[in-house]
């Protein structure tokens, strides 16, 4: 008998905590029994940053805590890609780059990826301005993309391509459209049912949205999302008002039904995601249980470990074994 595929749960370790310290952060996730976070907001006693702007000296003490509490990074979650495509006044706070400029943005995320030991960073396809068709603004995001994954391949690194409201991937369909056309091997797209469900789609297009992502697939955000009041597809989100966020069982996403033709793709997705060095398939829980925002969320530690059971319960139910850690792993970490 085939053993059953394995994933590796992890998650954005500072959405449960408010003032985002790491022995918090870690403690919470130790105690669920995670081995893999993604880190995007630290507080090292000196208040908090986002990863991009950790120091030498912060990410060694990162590392000491991470080993006291036998975690490993699982992505950088760096909010790269979150910036306009063009500079013009569009209303909204984002900022505009030149990408000649930006990639330096960039490299400095390949080397805190790799001074945080992981082969993954989070990004983002670009904002288009505000009211305009994002269909419009594809080929510069393509060309933009182009550079970004050359970057991280020239680092060995992968860049994951989140699906996103507000950005020119703001639905799967686009996303994968830019993926075929960005065409390399150092990029490939993370599926957040939740974030495609805030925009106004049903059950059933986000399992379309699925599918057409499934050739550029690399790994999973988990969030879900319930509708008080549904929204006009394809208009603009204001997204730090977003407050309907629910556990992946509870929501409009069709968890269930996604991870049971995940079951299918999972060995050859596993055998792509080696290849490039990564361990396996992560599902990187990020349930913005008590709030999210554009670029971050909260959820608490009882909301993570909501979250959490959610999705354990799902993938059990559907046959997908997922690792935690056990008395093993928690034996080789005391040097017993």
């Amino acid at each position: 008998m085939k053993p059953t595929p394995r994933i590796f749960l992890s998650g954005f370790a500072d959405e449960s905590t408010t003032n985002k310290t790491v022995v918090e952060q870690f403690a919470v996730f130790a105690a669920l029994g995670l081995q893999y976070y993604s880190i995007r907001f630290v507080n090292l006693g000196d208040g908090i940053k986002n990863v991009m702007k950790l120091t030498k000296s912060d990410i060694q003490r990162v590392r000491q805590f991470q080993d006291e509490y036998g975690l490993n990074v699982s992505s950088l979650g760096s909010p790269i890609g979150k910036t306009k495509l063009e500079d013009v006044d569009d209303g909204t706070n984002n900022i505009y780059v030149p990408i000649t400029k930006y990639l330096d943005e960039v490299r400095l995320a390949c080397d805190l990826a790799h001074a945080l030991e992981t082969k993954l960073i989070r990004g983002f396809s670009f904002y288009p301005p505000k009211g305009t068709d994002p269909h419009d603004y594809l080929a510069k995001s393509v060309e933009w993309l182009g550079k970004i994954a050359e970057v991280c391949h020239r680092s060995d690194l992968t860049f994951g391509l989140e699906v996103e409201t507000n950005l020119v991937g703001h639905e799967g369909i686009i996303l994968s459209e830019i993926y075929r056309q960005v065409n390399h091997p150092a990029m490939m797209l993370i599926f957040d049912g939740g974030n495609i469900v805030m925009q106004g789609y049903s059950s059933q297009e986000i399992f379309e949205q699925y599918e057409a992502m499934k050739p550029g697939l690399g790994w999973f955000h988990i969030k879900d999302f319930a509708f008080s009041r549904r929204n006009e597809k394809g208009a603009h989100i204001e997204e730090d008002k977003m407050k309907n966020f629910v556990p992946s069982d509870q929501g409009e996403s069709g968890h269930e039904r996604i991870f049971r033709d995940l079951v299918s793709i999972l060995p050859s997705l596993e055998e792509k995601l080696k290849s490039r060095g990564i361990p396996g398939v992560f599902l990187d829980l990020e349930p913005h249980l008590k709030g999210g925002g554009q670029y971050g969320g909260y959820s608490g530690s009882d909301g993570m470990g909501v979250a959490f059971r959610a999705l354990c319960r799902t993938l059990d139910y559907v046959g997908i074994s997922y690792h935690l850690r056990d008395f093993d792993d928690i034996r080789a970490a005391r040097g017993f």
